[in-house]
C-alpha cells in the first residue's frame, strides 16, 4: 500500500520542499488478535501530527503518522466481538483495554497500557504490523497510523459509525470534533447561559466553540490572530470575536464576559495563551487546557488565586471521552444541524500534496484538511 513515512523529526520548513512525509510503498501484515484491518477512506491533518514533524514532540522513528481517521473494516482477527468485516469506523487514538484503573473509572482516554503502547509506538497488544519494502518495522502513530491506504489497528481504536456518514466528515469525529466538544460537554460541563472564551480557532478550537453554542453558551468569545477564523466564529455562534494581536486580550475577554469567562478554554498549545487565558477567567471559574505545548514548556499562576478565588486549572485530554458513547451522540447532533462541523472542512487533498498540507496546517491558512484515498 502507499502511505506517509516520517523518518527522521525536524526538517525545515516548507515541508512542500524539505518533504518529511515520504510517500513509500509499506507492507501491513495481517491483523492478529484483537485487530482488524481497515481500509481507510479519509485521514485528516492535525496539529499532533506537525509536533512529531517539527520534534517538539518526539515520537520513535521511523513511524506512519496519521490519527484522525475514518474508513471499513476489511478483515478482523481472531477474538474480535466487537466490529465485523464491512463496518464503518471512525479511529480513536487511545486504545482502550477496560482494565486498568482509569478505565475502571470511567475515564478511558486515561488508559494505562494504552498510553504506553501510544509512547512506545505500537498497537495495545505490543505488537508492530507495518513494515517497508526493506523490510525495516515502522512505528504506529498513536495506535492508528492513518496516512495509508489500510490500517492494521486494536479493535478498541475503532468506533462503528453509520454507514452513509461521509468519510470526510466521519474522519473529523475521530480528533477535532471529539476533542473540542468534549472539553466543553465533559471536562468543563459548561450549562446554557454561562460564557465561555475558546483560544486558538484550529480544528480542535472551532469544535469547542460549536460544543459551547450547542450548549447554549452565552456569552462565546472566540480568540485567535487570524481574521477569516474570527469571521468563521462569528458565522458558528460566537457573541465576541478577539483579535489576539490587539490590545490586552485578558481585559478584553473580561469585558465581554462581565468580569471573565466561567470557562476559558485553551486549544492553542502554547504555555502563554494558557496563562492568558487563565487571567480570563472569573472568581470561581475554570480554565480548561486542551491544546499541548511542548514537553520541556511551563505554566505558572498567582498560587493565592487558586484558593482565595476558588480557581480550577484543568487538563483535557481527547475531550475527556467515552468514545463509544461520545462518537455516535456528535455524529447524531452534526445530523440534526446541532454540531456543524462540516464547516470546519476547508481542503480536501491526495497523499501526494501531504506535505504542502501541512504548510497549510502551521501558516494557519488551512483549520481542517482531509487526504482522501477514493
Amino acid at each position: 500500500m502507499r502511505a506517509a513515512v516520517l523518518r527522521t523529526m525536524g526538517a525545515p520548513a516548507p515541508y512542500a520542499d524539505s518533504r518529511p512525509l515520504a510517500i513509500e510503498t509499506v507492507v501491513a501484515q495481517p491483523p492478529g488478535p484483537g485487530e482488524v484491518r481497515v481500509r481507510v477512506r479519509a485521514a485528516g491533518l492535525c496539529h499532533s501530527d506537525l509536533s512529531v514533524i517539527d520534534g517538539s514532540r518526539p515520537r520513535p522513528m521511523p513511524m506512519l503518522l496519521g490519527h484522525e481517521a475514518a474508513g471499513e473494516v476489511v478483515e478482523a482477527g481472531d477474538g474480535v466481538s466487537t466490529l465485523r468485516v464491512g463496518d464503518r469506523v471512525v479511529f480513536s487514538f487511545v486504545p482502550m483495554c477496560g482494565h486498568c484503573a482509569p478505565c475502571a473509572c470511567g475515564r478511558p482516554v486515561l488508559c494505562e497500557p494504552g498510553a504506553a503502547a501510544n509512547a512506545r509506538g505500537t498497537l495495545l497488544g505490543g505488537a508492530m504490523r507495518l513494515h517497508d519494502a526493506g523490510c525495516t518495522p515502522l512505528h504506529h502513530h498513536l495506535g492508528v497510523s492513518g496516512f495509508a491506504e489500510y490500517a492494521v489497528v486494536s479493535e478498541h481504536s475503532a468506533v462503528r459509525v453509520d454507514a452513509d456518514l461521509p468519510p470526510k466528515i466521519a474522519a473529523l469525529f475521530g480528533c477535532a470534533v471529539m476533542t473540542g466538544v468534549g472539553a466543553v460537554v465533559n471536562t468543563a460541563g459548561v450549562r446554557p447561559g454561562e460564557s465561555v472564551a475558546v483560544f486558538g480557532l484550529g480544528g480542535v478550537g472551532l469544535s469547542a466553540l460549536l460544543g459551547a453554542a450547542a450548549s447554549s453558551a452565552w456569552p462565546l468569545v472566540a480568540v485567535d490572530v487570524v481574521p477569516a477564523k474570527l469571521a468563521l466564529a462569528r458565522e458558528l455562534g460566537a457573541s465576541h470575536c478577539i483579535d489576539a494581536r490587539e490590545g490586552d486580550v485578558a481585559a478584553q475577554v473580561r469585558e465581554a464576559t462581565g468580569g471573565g469567562a466561567d470557562y476559558s478554554i485553551e486549544t492553542a498549545g502554547h504555555a502563554h495563551v494558557l496563562a492568558t487565558a487563565y487571567a480570563a477567567t472569573r472568581r470561581g471559574g475554570s480554565t480548561i487546557s486542551v491544546g499541548l505545548p511542548a514537553p520541556d514548556r511551563m505554566f505558572s499562576v498567582p498560587a493565592v488565586s487558586l484558593v482565595a478565588e476558588e480557581r480550577t486549572v484543568k487538563g483535557s485530554y481527547m475531550g475527556s471521552a467515552v468514545p463509544r458513547r461520545d462518537i455516535p451522540r456528535y455524529v447524531a447532533l452534526y445530523r440534526a444541524g446541532r454540531l456543524p462541523v462540516d464547516r470546519l472542512l476547508t481542503h480536501t487533498l491526495a497523499l501526494d500534496g501531504i506535505n504542502a498540507g501541512f504548510d497549510r496546517l502551521a501558516s494557519g491558512e488551512a483549520i481542517r484538511q482531509v487526504v482522501l484515498f477514493d
